[in-house]
């Protein structure tokens, strides 16, 4: 689906989704759990149905009403499952080591760039306590054995979801692991996240000095709990409003240990005179590389050049994140590069406007549809359908809102 923008500005009140990354956490917790949980305020977007399918294939039983979810924990588990991904690298990673916790013989499916994404972490370290791999570097493939409690090395700069993932796993691997890491870890936050989940279903696991413990019990806790919203997806409502905009964003949760909430101080930050123009930044972006499309699209407003750096990891993901972001700004009229990790974006008054390729990436299209706000000319994004993975309600929030488009490919 093709979509034709118009350029306006935004008004009115919005409450963000849920945290996706928060709702997959909770939802593995609950399948993990002894007896029923009951989970509230979730979003099936693609990604999270990925791991709802994920979780039943393993032997959960789960059942969904409208936002709301209930999970019976795996009691029979199967002998063999088989996992369709989609999509989503945080259901592959994070499920890889719980099947394997779990004894499952597990085939893994995915789609799009997945099966390109890496799983190194995993083959390396998961084999040496009782997994096995049947791995070509690509999908499908299959893993067995049954994952035993101990001492793990792990890198922690390609991906946090490894450390979740494992951490996940080893909460009920009966005994006392350990999670020695052998690099500085990126995205620590998403890492706090699954601790907060943990620790609601009555999990033992803790940050060390060198990486983390875990004290495995058999079944975690069942709770009755709700998802917050998502700092993430609000990105692109903060991001507006600094491109003049006036929403009024709800749902949000200031003590989350969501990192991308540092959305908010950097949107602060950039604006000044009277809130009629941007400061550029300069940004380490290493703990919060999803909000690097809606943060790049205010680098092309800027007063001066922006630098986005220490998210080199954005070239393995859905699209190659800093080539998309480069492309999307350049596309509409604007500057920018792309370097090794990250981004240069010398800013301008305005855009002209032009044509987006999406790439299938959802966070391109949206970052798109936030650029259009000062953009001269319309803007046509392709492949538009893709925020389905993450916010499958976007247009019709963004139309909700003032946003003016038509739809010209279906």
């Amino acid at each position: 689906m093709d979509i034709l923008i118009t350029p306006s500005k935004l008004k009115g009140k919005v409450t963000v989704p849920p945290s996706k990354s928060e709702a997959h956490r909770l939802l593995i917790c609950a399948a993990l759990a002894d007896g029923i949980s009951h989970i509230s305020n979730i979003s099936l977007s693609k990604d999270i149905e990925a791991t709802i399918g994920a979780l039943k294939a393993l032997g959960a039983e789960i059942t969904v009403d409208e936002n709301a979810v209930t999970v019976k924990g795996i009691k029979d588990k199967p002998k063999r499952a088989e996992i369709d991904c989609f999509e989503s690298g945080s259901t592959l990673r994070f499920m890889i080591p719980v099947a394997c916790a779990l004894g499952v013989e597990t085939v893994f499916k995915g789609s799009g760039k997945l099966p390109q994404r890496p799983i190194t972490a995993y083959i390396d370290e998961l084999p040496k306590h009782g997994a096995k791999f049947d791995y070509n570097a690509t999908m499908p493939f299959k893993v067995s054995g049954k994952l035993k409690a101990g001492t793990y090395y792990m890198s922690g700069s390609v991906s946090s979801q490894f450390i979740t993932g494992l951490i996940l796993a080893l909460a009920i691997t009966e005994g006392e692991s350990e999670i020695i890491l052998t690099s500085k870890l990126e995205s620590k936050p998403y890492v706090d996240i699954t601790l907060g989940c943990l620790k609601a279903f009555g999990a033992e696991a803790e940050q060390t000095s060198d990486g983390y413990k875990i004290k495995g019990k058999s079944r975690l806790d069942a709770v009755e709990t709700a998802v917050e919203g998502d700092f993430s997806q609000a990105a692109f409502f903060y991001a507006a409003n600094c491109l003049g905009s006036d929403i009024e964003i709800l749902g949000l949760n200031v003590n989350s240990f969501q990192g991308d909430k540092k959305v908010i101080e950097i949107c602060e930050q950039m604006v000044y005179n009277g809130g009629n123009g941007l400061r550029p930044y300069r940004l380490d972006c290493s703990d919060i590389p999803d909000l690097v499309p809606a943060l790049a699209v205010l680098g092309a407003y800027a007063n001066g050049q922006s630098c986005i750096y220490n998210a080199a990891r954005l070239r393995i993901k859905e699209s190659d994140r800093i080539a998309s972001s480069v492309d999307l700004i350049c596309d509409l009229g604007g500057s920018a590069v792309g370097t090794d990790d990250g981004l240069l974006i010398d800013g301008k008054e305005y855009l002209d406007g032009g044509t987006v390729d999406s790439c299938n990436d959802h966070r391109i299209a949206m970052a798109a549809a936030v650029a259009s706000a000062g953009c001269k000319g319309e803007v046509l994004v392709k492949g538009a359908e893709c925020v389905s993975k993450s916010y499958p309600d976007f247009w019709k929030v963004f139309e909700q809102l003032g946003g003016k488009f038509s739809v010209v490919n279906d």
